[in-house]
């Protein structure tokens, strides 16, 4: 069993995983950058080291130094969280080659599932419902590339196939925009990514987002703890998420579930993942899988009462850990509101010291952050404050709770999307759940 985890990464995953660590008496390493030094983990953590400057690229990005890091403390594993280097195989890669247990499935897995073409044709030979298109190679020949696309038909979707966090996708109604669109993907995809390989999907015009939480032991056993309703979305970026997923066809949903489980076997999947579909009409499209843990990954955890993070290190370290499907019960409603730190109706992001916060609390209500009064949000990451949690017996009753968390909860000295919260969580449709991926950018913005 590993005694000491690096933690490489910021914020409140950071705060998260630190959690667990101590409860599994695990000694932890914070790392940070040199902006990143009033970062409350640090305060808790058995050792920090500082592995660059502000910018992510030398610091959080940077495998040398993080390596380093982990081999000057000691350190026998590495936990990833999300964003930075979580779904990097060659970080994971050059971790196994180093000796350090990485926190995780193996590259080979990371590396498979990160490419979407490839990950669709394992997800396809699971028996997983896929979105129809094309995935084959590209012909140098814009007219048989306009072939291909009226075959699939109109709108279709062009992706990266390497994309990721709503990046190197395109939707494309007609002819006349397709080859300019497939070079502008192309080249997005290739600065963002290092790789312009793009494939073609029928465009599902207005669906929810619903995803599904796997958890593996890499040794024949795997467990789902149920799904999650990710469709209120800006720009591909989630901003409410709940659990379970309501109003779905059962007979669908079983047949997904238990294909998603057996994915996870045949490719000898070792971790926690998710797997994010499309759901329109009564099904199932299969779009792509996440090999890491997920800023959402709370509702699930409110809904079963299973530690994500902890099964993960357990999985991770060759702790024991049971995975048996008839004991994951689902109880009540869970959602999770995401505050990040930008104008709520402009969405420009706000860094700057926040003078004074109150975090909501009382029954069935969580929160999870890293900031306190007096903290200075860097203008260097992701701009996600905080994570109110809320979970209730009905999705009626936890928007209410919901509602009253935030109203008790604020923040001053810097702009937030709180009150774009409360105007969501009072929505009619929202609270009909009659929403879709595109209702917030094209109805609710222009009331």
């Amino acid at each position: 069993m590993s005694k000491k985890i690096l933690i490489a990464n910021r914020g409140e995953i950071a705060l998260r995983a630190l959690r667990a660590c101590k409860e599994l008496e695990l000694q932890t390493v914070a790392i940070h950058s040199s902006g990143d030094k009033e970062l409350k983990h640090l305060r808790l953590a058995d050792e920090t080291v500082c592995v660059g400057p502000e910018n992510p690229l030398e610091s959080y990005l940077n495998i040398p130094a993080i390596l380093s890091a982990a081999e000057l403390s000691g350190a026998n594993a590495i936990y990833p969280g999300y964003g930075f280097l979580a779904e990097d195989p060659d970080f994971s890669e050059r971790c196994e080659a180093s000796g350090f247990i990485f926190i995780g499935p193996s590259s080979n897995v990371i590396r498979k599932m990160g490419d979407k073409i490839t990950a669709k044709d394992l997800a396809e030979d699971s028996d997983i419902p896929t979105v129809p298109g094309y995935k084959g190679e590209m012909p140098d020949n814009d007219e048989d590339i306009k072939k291909i696309a009226k075959n699939v038909g109109y709108p279709l979707m062009i992706k990266a196939s390497a994309g990721g966090g709503g990046r190197g996708m395109r939707v494309v109604h007609d002819e006349s925009t397709l080859i300019s669109s497939i070079q502008l993907t192309r080249q997005e995809a290739k600065n963002a990514f290092g790789n312009d390989t793009v494939y073609f999907e029928k465009f599902i015009k207005n669906p929810r987002h619903i995803e599904v939480q796997i958890v593996a032991d890499g040794k024949g056993s795997a467990i789902h703890l149920g799904t999650r309703d990710c469709s209120m979305q800006r720009r591909h970026q989630k901003i409410i998420e709940e659990a379970p997923a309501l109003d779905v066809n059962e007979d669908s949903l079983t047949e997904t579930l238990e294909a998603c489980l057996r994915l996870c076997k045949n490719i000898d999947y070792s971790g926690v993942g998710t797997l994010e579909f499309l759901y329109e009409n009564e099904r199932f499209y299969f779009i792509e899988m996440n090999t890491r843990i997920q800023v959402e990954h709370p509702v699930s955890e409110m809904i079963t009462g299973f530690d994500i993070v902890k099964a993960q290190l357990k999985i991770a370290l060759g702790i024991p850990i049971t995975l048996d499907q008839k004991e994951i019960i689902v109880r009540g409603h869970a959602i999770e509101c995401r505050i990040n730190a930008e104008d709520p109706e402009t969405f420009v992001p706000s860094p700057g010291v926040i003078s004074k916060m109150h975090p909501p609390g009382g029954f069935g209500v969580r929160f999870d952050s890293h900031i306190y009064s007096g903290y200075k949000v860097p203008p260097y990451y992701d701009s996600l404050l905080a994570k109110i949690i809320t979970t209730a017996n009905t999705r009626k009753s936890c928007i209410k709770r919901m509602l009253s968390a935030l109203d008790e909860f604020f923040v001053e000295g810097i702009s937030t999307n709180h009150s774009l919260h409360q105007k969501l969580l009072k929505d009619e449709i929202f609270c009909q759940n009659k929403h879709n991926i595109n209702y917030l950018e094209e109805s609710f913005i222009k009331k």
